[in-house]
């Protein structure tokens, strides 16, 4: 129990400088944490898609419907360089596969 405790704390302490002062209530705290993983197991999906059309489309809508998720969290959650950042980064993403999505994977 009490490594656990360690260790989110320290994932909080290492999430504390991107934190802004009014947002460092808990929730974005563990919002961040889980957006940032979530992003983190998106990415790392997207190389063990399968060979066909229709695993590559799903994995692909999975990672957009991700990287919205992540999208509202950093917008609510961050401020300065760090959200413009950090939304740049999942909404490029998001318009990039969304945009392959339309081409490549109509009806699947």
């Amino acid at each position: 129990m009490r490594a656990t405790a360690m260790a989110g704390g320290l994932a909080l302490a290492l999430l504390a400088p991107v934190l802004p002062a009014a947002a460092a209530d808990g929730t974005c705290a563990r919002d961040l944490l889980v957006a940032q993983s979530s992003q983190r197991v998106a990415i790392d999906r997207l190389e063990t898609l399968g060979d066909s059309e229709a695993d590559r489309c799903r994995g692909w809508r999975q990672h957009v419907d991700t990287m919205r998720r992540a999208a509202a969290v950093y917008g609510r959650c961050l401020t300065g360089p760090e959200r413009a950042g950090r939304l740049e980064q999942v909404q490029g993403q998001e318009r990039e596969f969304s945009a392959m999505l339309q081409t490549r994977c109509k009806g699947r």
